[in-house]
């Protein structure tokens, strides 16, 4: 059976891939009092480990004050960002972040 229409093929019933659009986001990370150099360092060395991980377009620190600081993301997909949210560059972030924040990471997608 051909599936060919004016000589260019047509696709084949059955599985479909859709295209994912890239997923933006920041994460914001709110200092205590005098941690500011450790968050931000902290930070630095995720950079360094996450910017080499499969679908990592963008991971930059895009604010740094003594108040918050502000990690700007961009994924390929959901498929790569929840990959990299279960890897061992955040899981050791937060373990290194547990005692430096006044709240919680809040991620907000742009």
């Amino acid at each position: 059976m051909s599936y060919e229409i004016f000589g260019a093929p047509t696709p084949r019933p059955g599985i479909v891939k859709t295209m994912s659009a890239p997923i933006d986001l920041q994460a914001i990370f709110i200092p205590n009092d005098g941690e500011f150099f450790r968050v931000k360092l902290a930070l630095e060395i995720a950079i360094d480990e996450v910017v080499n991980e499969p679908g990592c377009i963008r991971y930059e620190l895009t604010e740094a004050s003594e108040d918050k600081l502000v990690l700007t993301e961009r994924w390929a997909s959901q498929e790569d960002l929840d990959k990299h949210s279960k890897g061992t560059a955040v899981q050791d972030l937060n373990e290194s972040l547990s005692a430096l924040l006044a709240e919680p990471v809040q991620l907000v997608k742009l």
